[in-house]
């Protein structure tokens, strides 16, 4: 009989976890059952259902339930997923948005309120562009289909003006007919992607922006990080340093599988030059994972949540981490 512990694995199909998934990589003193699943699903039945052993989580979600003592889960520091989000915010060309100052007192689509890449927007609007989130009337549901609402219940205080839409409306189509000035999503909205008259990005020029930002900020923005159901970490105390293992290693071969150039792993034409581009500007370890590796980019969007009136209070990294995952052992 298997002494190996039975977890499973739920997180969305990335490269720097394919090595988990396939078997390439092993969690020491596990038996795996990985599950690769949209962020969206993935969120909603982790912070709703508490359906994973171990889970990709919104750090945004995690934060709020974790500040009010709700978090069945522990974290591990394995950013599996970061994004500049410049990106992210679709206008309507018709209404005299050339940027964030343009958006006070219009009316903003978004997924949802506590989504982790809205945080980090609101955020830079206001520390880059004096924008507080109070300027902007918010509208919240379905992005593509109706029905959507916030995974985890929310507690806003002062003057925010946050409603959701109209039951049987998406997003997707108020902005297409003008019913929203603009969108925030992390997911690219179809009527951008299907060229709908009057909806274009705020930031055409993207790249350049977030580059910039970074340069000035030295900010790469986490968006989930790995979480650990609380009652198995308790159970099997060595479970958070052999999973966090498993997925810097898993990490370490996409990163060398992109650098590759005999047989290129990833279907783009000099994927090597990608890479040292992104050497370049944030250095060798530019997916970095680890707590005092991402010191700045965690002690940001804990203010971001706790500002904004999302996370109940500023909390440290020791309440955010598994103890266990602070330090790893050298060679």
């Amino acid at each position: 009989m298997s002494k190996l512990v039975p977890i499973t694995i739920a997180c969305a199909e990335y490269d720097r976890t394919r090595a988990i998934k396939d078997g390439r990589v092993r969690v020491d003193g596990c038996d795996v059952t990985y599950l690769p699943l949209d962020p969206e699903e993935l969120f909603f039945r982790a912070f709703r259902y508490h359906d994973f052993d171990v889970a990709e989580l919104s750090f945004n979600s995690y934060l709020m339930t974790t500040s009010r003592g709700l978090c069945p889960y522990v974290a591990i520091p394995a950013f599996v997923s970061r994004h500049f989000r410049h990106s992210a915010i679709y206008i309507r060309t018709d209404r005299n948005i050339r940027g964030p100052a343009d958006l006070k007192g219009k009316l903003v689509g978004l997924p949802e309120y506590q989504q982790t890449a809205n945080v980090w927007m609101r955020g830079i609007f206001k520390d880059e562009y004096g924008v507080e989130p109070s300027d902007i009337h918010w509208r919240t549901g379905g992005q593509e289909e109706p029905g959507r609402d916030e995974r985890t219940p929310l507690k806003l205080g002062g003057n925010i003006d946050l409603q959701p839409i109209a039951p049987g409306k998406t997003l997707n189509r108020m902005l297409v007919d003008g019913e929203l000035d603009a969108v925030f999503s992390a997911r690219e909205i179809s009527a951008f992607v299907n060229r709908a008259p009057n909806v274009g990005l705020m930031f055409p020029n993207y790249r350049e922006v977030e580059m910039d930002y970074h340069e000035r900020s030295g900010m790469f923005p986490i968006m989930p990080l790995v979480g650990i159901r609380k009652s198995l970490a308790e159970q099997y105390p060595w479970l958070p340093g052999s999973v966090y293992k498993a997925f810097c290693r898993a990490k370490q071969i996409a990163i060398n599988e992109m650098k590759e150039m005999s047989a290129t792993k990833v279907t783009l034409p000099w994927p090597e030059m990608y890479v040292q581009d992104a050497i370049q500007l944030m250095g060798d370890d530019f997916w970095r994972y680890g707590i005092a590796e991402n010191a700045k980019d965690i002690e940001m969007l804990v203010r971001y949540s706790f500002e904004q009136g999302l996370a109940a209070r500023k909390l440290t990294a020791e309440e955010i981490f598994h103890p266990s995952v602070f330090e790893t052992s050298k060679v």
